[in-house]
């Protein structure tokens, strides 16, 4: 039986069931006792009603034999009433409480105590009360028969009929003669009203009964199956079971329910198989990934590792970290997983032991804390990075760096790194003193820009930033004499930091050298131009002495001279004695040693100052000369005098190809002929010199520029002509090559670019 309740105090039905019925146990019980206390109190109001108006209608009834004296007529009265089922006794009380009339005989003449209940009602005061409601003269006893019973009392009046009768007299002011006292059975009335329980009670079980069943017929249905199943389901949850859905289709909340729980075990499945797939993919890396794992405790027992520390120490179970890592028996000295024991904090260190192959390791150790759901630090993570190629690597890098250090500071070259922002001199090598006389230390912190002539700063600062090389400047020596470098610029970015890595190279001796070679080239062709130099002189040589001769002859004569013969010969003799003057400071401007000085010069001008030295030669050997030039060319950047030593070596060479070709041929079939070109065309300015000569063979073509390298016979040639042509237009950024003249001959193309503001005038000129 304990179990029985026990077991059924588990189960909503029982629980729902008994509560309910309680509620309406107690709700029926209280409307019960209500309705029964109101019908019994409108019942007994009713009897009691009843009652007064059975005394009224027993004092009616007397009224008569009470004002005739006719007490046999009164006895009468009262004992046929009081036969009627319900009526116990009927008295007649007189004001001094004696029983005059009874439908019990023996009561007669008895007097009663005026204080007991039936007096007491209205001898409670003095005087006595003769005017009370009914519910004050009813009062309700128990018989001796097991029953209770119900007495009213009603006063008899004194009628002005008694007080002014012949037969007695009673006083006028006399209120009150005596009183009635009906005595009813409530015999069938509390059997009623026990019946009438009864069936309220009754009712109230069935009412119970009934609505217990209904509500566990409703809950079986609704509630308890609908709860079963999400049991069942739950159960099933909680062993894994997400593909299964609840059985419920009731529109109300279980289905709700349901509802709500497939939902949940569709997300719950969703969420599993991610967090299985994160599980694995943890499991994964943790075993995979590229350093040694640990879990450590606070004794250092390893509790877990990955398999990259099993690879390099292979622990045993139960290992300690201090063993498994460096054979030790107790913890190490500095140690990263006490110190997070300590203070929760993660802590990191590096260390160096010996792997399972006996070769030195080392690491880069970090220790994270592992805390439970109260905070509390319960284990530690040990990551260790093996750094041992790192260590390794980090000794060749001393080594590298102090090798490639050792190269910096002896490399012939001066090299400087500069701050890419200001061109401030950060580091230097040593070979910058020999070149520039500076000591490296003198050198640092300062501009790069002050080895420049101070007025090209402004110039050779742009330069430096768009520029990856720049030929032929001029920078000042400590001593403050000149010297001439080429610069290289390359952009780094050093320990995080844009530099510029500038290496320049001292090429004072190459250009003197070089200096000296063109001005042997110019000696030499001097030479060759010896005898065209001669023709050109020996023109106005002869007319100044044909001038001289005529004027000798008439003052030997003692001829007059007119006046206007005087001044036209006079006028020939100073012409040609100008042009004689010209030549010779030509020749001694063309032979004089000249510097690398660029300026902005015209072509055509230079052109025709080179070729104003073979003019007359030109003539006399039947040479014509054509012109195709451009007006109004841009200037270039050259330096006019060896640029008119490159026309003047290619001019010779046209004027040699053409007498070797056509020396033996007369002027008439000879085709004699040399041409002048230029023109602009997008960013460069071209020259063409073409002759009718012997041509240059496909095969030596690309040789004709070597130095020493001669086509001519031995003794008319020193080889260095074209070659010394080549350098210097490569000097002014330029190109020269040699091309077939169609139909004979050869050409000569030289091509310079033009400065950036020509080449800006150029585009305006397109638009």
């Amino acid at each position: 039986m304990p179990n029985l309740i026990k077991s059924l105090r588990r189960h909503l039905a029982f629980k729902l069931i008994l509560m309910v019925g309680l509620t309406l146990l107690l709700t029926i019980s209280t409307w019960s006792y209500f309705n029964i206390n109101y019908q019994e109190k409108k019942l007994m109001n009713s009897i009691a009603e009843g009652a007064d108006r059975l005394t009224n209608t027993i004092k009616l009834g007397m009224h008569y034999a009470m004002m005739d004296n006719s007490r046999d007529d009164i006895n009468q009265i009262i004992n046929d009433i009081s036969r009627q089922r319900e009526i116990e006794s009927i008295r007649i009380y007189n004001k001094n409480g004696q029983i005059k009339f009874s439908n019990r005989p023996l009561e007669l003449d008895t007097k009663t105590n005026i204080k007991n209940e039936a007096c007491y009602i209205c001898h409670r005061t003095e005087p006595p009360l003769h005017e009370l409601a009914v519910e004050e003269r009813t009062r309700i006893f128990d018989s001796q028969k097991g029953y209770r019973l119900l007495g009213i009392i009603s006063p008899i009046s004194n009628d002005p009929g008694c007080s002014s009768g012949e037969c007695h007299v009673h006083p006028e002011g006399k209120v009150i003669l005596g009183a009635l006292d009906v005595v009813v059975s409530l015999k069938r009335t509390d059997e009623e009203i026990i019946k009438a329980e009864q069936n309220l009670i009754g009712l109230g079980v069935i009412i119970f009964i009934v609505t217990s069943t209904i509500i566990l017929l409703f809950i079986f249905k609704f509630v308890n199956q609908p709860i079963k199943n999400l049991i069942d389901g739950a159960r099933r949850v909680a062993k894994g079971d997400y593909n299964r859905t609840i059985p419920i289709e009731q529109v109300d909340e279980m289905g709700e329910l349901a509802d709500a729980i497939n939902y949940m075990c569709k997300e719950i499945a969703k969420h599993e198989i991610e967090l299985n797939r994160q599980k694995d993919e943890y499991q994964n890396l943790f075993e995979s990934v590229p350093c040694l794992i640990t879990i450590q405790d606070i004794n250092y027992k390893l509790l877990n590792y990955n398999r990259q520390f099993v690879e390099m120490f292979n622990p045993k179970p139960g290992d300690f970290c201090y063993r498994a890592y460096k054979g030790l028996k107790k913890k190490c000295e500095v140690c990263p997983v006490e110190d997070t024991f300590k203070d929760g904090q993660p802590h990191h260190a590096e260390e160096m032991g010996v792997g399972k192959d006996g070769t030195s390791k080392h690491w880069m150790v970090r220790a994270t804390p592992i805390t439970d759901e109260k905070g509390r630090v319960v284990a530690a993570m040990e990551i260790s990075l093996d750094i041992t190629e790192r260590k390794k690597l980090e000794v060749e890098l001393v080594k590298s760096e102090e090798k490639y250090h050792a190269i910096f500071s002896n490399i012939p070259n001066p090299v400087f790194m500069l701050n890419r922002e200001n061109y401030e001199i950060l580091d230097s090598n040593k070979s910058v003193e020999a070149v520039y006389g500076y000591s490296m230390l003198e050198l640092i912190n300062r501009s790069f820009l002050d080895l420049f002539p101070e007025k090209e700063h402004a110039l050779y600062a742009g330069k430096i930033m768009v520029s990856d090389m720049i030929d032929r400047v001029k920078h000042i020596h400590k001593s403050g004499k000149i010297i001439y470098v080429n610069i290289r610029i390359s952009p780094a970015e050093i320990s995080g930091r844009k530099v510029l890595l500038v290496t320049t190279s001292d090429i004072t001796k190459r250009l003197e050298t070089e200096q000296q070679l063109i001005q042997a080239g110019k000696m030499a062709t001097l030479g060759e131009m010896a005898t065209g130099i001669a023709h050109e002189l020996n023109q106005p040589l002869s007319v100044i002495k044909t001038g001289t001769s005529f004027f000798i002859k008439k003052i030997n004569t003692n001829e007059p001279i007119p006046k206007d013969i005087l001044f036209n010969v006079l006028h020939k003799i100073d012409m040609n004695v100008d042009r004689a003057a010209k030549i010779i400071n030509h020749m001694r401007q063309f032979a004089r040693t000249s510097y690398s000085e660029f300026e902005k010069v015209q072509i055509n001008d230079v052109l025709q100052n080179a070729f104003e030295i073979f003019s007359q030669q030109l003539k006399l050997k039947g040479i014509v000369v054509y012109w195709i030039i451009e007006k109004d060319l841009p200037k270039i950047k050259a330096d006019p005098g060896r640029l008119e030593q490159v026309f003047i070596n290619i001019l010779l060479n046209a004027r040699d190809a053409i007498e070797e070709r056509w020396g033996q041929h007369g002027t008439e079939k000879a085709n004699k002929a040399i041409t002048l070109k230029t023109r602009w065309e997008h960013n460069d300015i071209i020259c063409e010199i073409c002759d009718t000569g012997k041509g240059v063979p496909q095969a030596i073509a690309d040789k004709i520029f070597e130095p020493f390298f001669t086509t001519k016979e031995v003794g008319k040639g020193t080889g260095l002509g074209l070659s010394i042509s080549y350098g210097i237009i490569k000097d002014f950024n330029g190109s020269i090559q040699v091309a077939p003249n169609k139909p004979e001959g050869v050409c000569f193309i030289l091509k310079f670019p033009l400065p950036e503001k020509a080449d800006e005038k150029r585009d305006i000129a397109g638009r």
